[in-house]
């Protein structure tokens, strides 16, 4: 079986963590490299918990920082749902046989796509800043990728304001130069990743599988978990896992190809992806494919038999 190769961007925090090690354990999936953004956290933060993650796994998965901050905005954080180090709090120690790599992430992702034309599948879990960087140091890069599934947007309301979800507001500078940038884009919004979630007692069962990932999975998501109460949910959704769910089982999910754009002008829309799904007026392009529906049981379902399988 050939295996598909894959990238991944991250501002490595509790959703983002469960999708690093859904993406190893997905047996189709042939994980190349980690970069690291800041976003949920510092790049510092995101930087150590990837390579944490590594000691979890048993993986030599090789790690890249990238971007200290947004292209042109202040760094927001997000400490309430993901804690101060953006792991809940768990604090995972680098593995003594860790490599720091001095390439940046930009460079590379890059080199990686190089060696994979229209083959590398780039999933982007945090802000696009990294991703931004890399397609303008590197034009031809949306064109090598075979295509880039981020999480991010809504085609609704938002989670950080009311137009805006978290990752494009962080940066949408970044976002805007992504979504025009003619890469071969789907786009996992709220819409879509608010539909699944971890409950309480699904965490309950990973706690008791036996393993240190389903352990770990528990103790990280308790303060996520906690966040999400104050909005009467009992649960925390897996918005990071979509996109790599969706490599291995596309037929999870339903989606339609719409044309959308960031705003980074408004005062009270900045970062809104606004698309044209829900209007009679239509953009002259269609740049993403949005998803809008995902079989929420199947999905739970696939995830947690494979972070059982981490042992």
């Amino acid at each position: 079986m050939k295996k598909i190769p894959v990238w991944m961007d991250c501002d490595t925090g509790t959703d983002d963590a469960v999708a690093i090690m859904l993406a190893h354990s997905l047996a189709e999936l042939d994980l190349l490299g980690i970069s690291t953004v800041c976003g949920n956290t510092t790049q510092d933060h995101a930087f150590h918990n990837t390579h944490g993650l590594n000691g979890l796994m048993g993986t030599a998965y090789p790690v890249y920082r990238g971007a200290e901050k947004p292209l042109l905005k202040e760094l927001l954080i997000s400490t309430a749902f993901h804690g101060e180090n953006g792991l809940g709090n768990v604090e995972l120690p680098i593995p003594e046989n860790a490599v720091f790599l001095q390439e940046k992430a930009w460079d590379a992702l890059y080199a990686c796509a190089s060696r994979f034309p229209q083959e590398l599948r780039l999933v982007a879990t945090g802000p696009l800043t990294n991703v931004a960087t890399a397609f303008l140091k590197y034009p031809d890069l949306p064109q090598l990728l075979h295509s880039l599934c981020i999480m991010g947007g809504s085609a609704g309301a938002g989670n950080i304001t009311p137009a805006a979800e978290f990752n494009i507001f962080v940066d949408p500078q970044a976002a805007e130069i992504v979504f025009h940038s003619g890469v071969k884009l789907v786009m996992f919004g709220l819409d879509v990743t608010l539909q699944e979630m971890l409950t309480a007692t699904d965490l309950e069962e990973l706690r008791l599988s036996g393993g240190k990932a389903g352990s770990f999975t528990h103790a990280c998501l308790q303060c996520a978990l906690q966040s999400v109460k104050r909005y009467g949910l009992n649960g925390v959704s897996m918005h990071d896992s979509c996109p790599v769910m969706h490599l291995v089982h596309p037929e999870l999910f339903e989606g339609e190809e719409a044309g959308v754009v960031v705003e980074t002008r408004g005062s009270v829309t900045n970062g809104k992806t606004v698309t044209d799904l829900y209007s009679d007026k239509q953009f002259p392009f269609k740049n993403a494919l949005v998803m809008l529906k995902v079989d929420a049981d199947a999905f739970i379902r696939i995830l947690k038999k494979q972070i059982v399988s981490l042992g």
